[in-house]
């Protein structure tokens, strides 16, 4: 196990402080070649006081080069003082000054306060990390700050009643190995990540505590679960026609809910054939690519207002798509229009450990995951609304396109002779696999070729019986073209 170097930090190893991406919970400074001043570094912890809290190392480049801030030894007492002298109201951040290699770094430990706005002392001006970078936020979307850290106060409420019994030993010692805790016991851990209070010697838990390490999560807060209906069909019906085909319900800590759900819908998720133009190969991929559909639920459970009873996590699983909601409305900073690039934990804490136990990159990120995984597997774009206080993502495949578009016999012939074909002509079997069926102007608009050509080719894939002509006029521009049925 690496050496940490911080004794508020086990995670803060040197090879952290080089290697690891600046995100929503770690920034560097470097002294660069103008010297940092102290009103940057308090902005930067301004920013992550406001949002889900963090590290900052002053002291180390943005390459990860170890610096040494003996060279600017003179001032360093205004750095020492910068949260007192900087920043209002009163906030918590920990210095630690920190020797490697006999050269002296600061170590900014920025703690998240649930219920506080921070500023400049100054100037009152707000900021909020988002990612790795900070923000300046107006007066609008400072009210957006205090009505989502109204939402967050639910994961900081103490169960008076929880059962230490029903804690997940293994997953808790998974954690401490995970953050590389060496200084105590779990309940220690938890204490020290604010997921437990402490009152008269006693710890008192918390319910994001909860939610992310007890074996029944619900006997403490009501729909912390996840619930998956399979639908027959591309609608969902009732009474006669009612065409629920699978009705499951999954209960457990958070981290257990993204493992069983995973194995699950792998196994529930069918297969289609994808062409690859390239190597002219009929190829066997998954219904969706499960980055998209991972991603959707982990961010579901990141995000999701637990403070809102009755309401579980939904997985509707129809034909053509996948929906998946939970409980809004969407964080403060977050729009529909911005969800690739805007990032703001509603549930802060819980966040932070999901990201510490590997289940979070970084919420933003994720979702830009979602929508990348998609395009490479030549899927529709990711849909996010927003309607009934409730926030969903949807994913659309392509396997009714698919299916039984073209028969394994005809598959293997197109494979074959793919390298006598033409660039225009990959580019029909490849149109007509994607949407089951076209026309002679879509081809034409879709190649760019003129339309004779377009038609001469179609007439050899007819003659060659790869394609059926659908129309009983002879000249009929609107003809639809499809594989030949067996």
């Amino acid at each position: 196990m690496t050496e940490t170097l911080s004794k508020i930090n086990g995670i803060i190893t040197r090879k952290y402080l080089e290697t690891q991406p600046e995100n929503q919970y770690f920034e560097r400074k470097g002294l660069g070649e103008k010297e940092i001043k102290p009103t940057k570094i308090a902005e930067e912890l301004i920013g992550m006081l406001n949002a889900d809290g963090g590290v900052l190392a002053f002291g180390v480049s943005d390459s990860g080069e170890i610096q040494d801030l003996n060279i600017i030894a003179d001032k360093l007492d205004d750095y020492r003082k910068l949260s007192f002298d900087l920043i209002a109201p009163p906030c918590r951040i920990e210095l630690e000054e920190i020797f490697i290699d006999e050269k002296l770094i600061f170590l900014f430990h920025a703690e998240q306060d649930l219920e506080r706005i921070y500023c400049r002392k100054d100037n009152e001006k707000v900021f909020l990390r988002v990612a790795d970078s900070n923000r300046e936020l107006s007066r609008e979307q400072i009210k957006k700050l205090e009505y989502d850290k109204n939402i967050r106060l639910f994961e900081d409420e103490i169960v008076p009643d929880f059962d230490e019994e029903d804690l997940d030993q293994e997953l808790l010692e998974s954690y401490k190995k995970k953050v590389n805790f060496l200084s105590g016991n779990v309940l220690d851990l938890l204490y020290k990540k604010n997921l437990v209070a402490k009152k008269e010697g006693k710890y008192q838990f918390k319910k994001s505590a909860i939610l992310l390490f007890s074996t029944i999560p619900e006997r403490y807060i009501p729909s912390a679960s996840v619930r998956y209906i399979r639908y027959n069909g591309t609608e969902a019906k009732s009474g006669s026609e009612y065409n629920v085909i699978k009705d499951q319900r999954f209960e457990d800590n958070i981290p257990n809910l993204i493992k069983k759900l995973s194995d699950f819908l792998r196994a529930s998720l069918r297969d289609y054939y994808f062409l690859d133009m390239k190597e002219g190969k009929f190829k066997n991929l998954p219904e969706y690519p499960e980055d998209a559909w991972l991603e959707g639920i982990v961010n579901a459970l990141c995000h999701r207002s637990y403070n809102v009873q009755g309401n579980a996590i939904y997985i509707k699983h129809f034909d053509d798509r996948i929906e998946i909601s939970n409980s809004g409305p969407l964080p403060a900073q977050v729009t529909i229009e911005n969800i690739k690039t805007e990032r703001f934990a509603r549930n802060p804490r819980i966040a932070r450990t999901l990201e510490d136990l590997g289940y979070v990159r970084q919420l933003n990120e994720g979702v830009s995951r979602i929508y990348e995984s998609m395009e490479k597997s030549l899927l529709a774009k990711p849909e996010y609304k927003e309607q009934n206080n409730n926030v969903y993502l949807i994913l659309r495949n392509r396997v009714s396109c698919h299916e039984k578009t073209v028969s394994l016999a005809l598959m293997g012939y197109i494979e074959n002779n793919w390298a006598n074909y033409n660039e225009t002509q990959h580019l029909i079997l490849t149109y007509l696999f994607m949407h089951g069926a076209t026309t002679l102007p879509e081809l034409t608009e879709y190649t760019g070729i003129n339309k004779n050509s377009i038609r001469s080719y179609l007439n050899q894939f007819i003659q060659q019986e790869i394609i059926e002509r659908h129309s009983q006029k002879q000249r009929d521009t609107n003809a639809k073209y499809a594989f030949k049925k067996d």
